[in-house]
């Protein structure tokens, strides 16, 4: 009996990768109809990370009552695997589509992220996996650090919650009154991204435009980044400015690491560590990964890479589909890949094919199939 590990990146604006997963599974039956078929889609740290954890591995939904973007009440949620693992991603109370239109990058806040990690952690979670991702906010984390307890004082003494427009006001940051139970969790910080808090590279200049602010408020944003990490320095004795993927988020990386001793890791080398995927894929026949497009920059560790180096160390081949092939792609073989398949049968621009996306997927797998199926005879 064969043994199929499926483990694929979203293609992104075409199909989700637990979409890809079913398409992959309904073309691979008609040849291994007996086959152990293990479906792990993948998802970035952003909207849809719980979901794609709790299909991987299964687990539980929980929602609760927590304050969104701009405090008002939402019902966010987080999940918890079967191994009482929990998995939260910030797009579910301080996401863009919460805004609409609504684009204040200045006065938005994390707070209900922090109160997401704070009911997970009260209720026994020892490992929480945190996924940052299509934040509408650019506070540094601040928010979510008030709600787990944490005090940003001003020059008068007075507590608040800081956002984007106010993290300069912070003069003190007292941490005596944080959750006794965020220090007893590990918590690990999904970021695929290793920009720095602050400057052209960092999180208001790279990030802000799209979240609602012109040019002149990514300068605002950018330099009360800069006074909050050096006020951080000061209260703290914690450098977060250029750790890598402190940008990330609104500056969310630096506060993962400040306010919760979290550390940040490459989203599918969490998803990896999390669903057990050594241990899964070490008996398989063969791993398929895919990802919207392959190219040099996905040899900087995306989800193929990420998937066929520790598919390499466990002899098993990895066979990459993707939507499209880039340049300077050769790296791939070197690190795990065995082979790397394009569903763009026509060969045709990306807006003609879109449509046909799904099929051609499927296409691509029977075709594949029907090849192993033949080696196998």
């Amino acid at each position: 009996m064969k043994k199929f590990v499926l483990i694929p990146d979203s293609f992104k604006g075409t199909m989700s990768s637990s979409r890809i997963c079913e398409i992959m599974e309904e073309n691979i039956r008609p040849y291994y109809p007996d086959a152990e078929i293990v479906k792990i889609p993948v998802a970035d740290g952003g909207e849809g990370s719980v979901d794609a954890f709790l299909t991987a591995v299964g687990g539980k939904k929980v929602t609760v009552s927590v304050k969104g973007p701009y405090f008002e009440d939402v019902e966010g949620f987080y999940g918890i695997l079967n191994d009482g693992t929990a998995v939260i991603e910030m797009a579910a109370c301080a996401g863009l589509p919460m805004v609409g239109d609504n684009k204040h990058p200045d006065k938005t806040t994390t707070y209900g992220v922090g109160q997401l990690i704070a009911h997970a952690a009260k209720n026994g979670c020892k490992k929480i996996v945190v996924g940052l991702g299509g934040s509408a906010t650019n506070d540094c984390g601040a928010g979510a650090a008030a709600a787990i307890g944490i005090k940003f004082l001003d020059e008068n003494g007075e507590s608040f919650v800081p956002t984007g427009g106010t993290l300069s006001r912070v003069k003190k940051i007292d941490c005596s009154g944080r959750l006794s139970e965020i220090g007893e969790a590990e918590i690990v910080t999904m970021c695929d991204i290793d920009n720095p808090l602050y400057g052209t590279s960092g999180a208001a200049y790279v990030f802000a435009p799209q979240k609602g602010a012109n040019e002149e408020m990514v300068k605002f944003l950018d330099s009360q980044l800069m006074q909050f990490a050096g006020t951080i320095q000061s209260q703290l004795g914690l450098d977060v400015a250029q750790i890598p993927g402190a940008g990330a988020a609104g500056g969310m990386g630096a506060g993962m690491v400040a306010f919760f001793s979290s550390r940040l890791q490459m989203g599918i080398e969490t998803v990896l560590d999390t669903v057990g995927f050594d241990k899964v894929a070490s008996d398989a026949d063969f791993i398929l990964s895919g990802e919207g497009k392959i190219d040099f920059q996905s040899l900087r560790g995306k989800v193929v890479i990420g998937v066929a180096r520790r598919a390499q160390k466990l002899g098993v081949p990895l066979i990459a589909v993707v939507g499209d092939i880039g340049d300077g792609v050769q790296g791939a073989y070197d690190m795990g890949v065995s082979a790397i398949f394009s569903i763009n049968r026509v060969a045709k621009a990306f807006r003609e094919v879109q449509s046909r996306s799904e099929s051609d997927l499927g296409l691509t797998i029977d075709n594949l199939m029907r090849f192993l199926s033949r080696l196998s005879v």
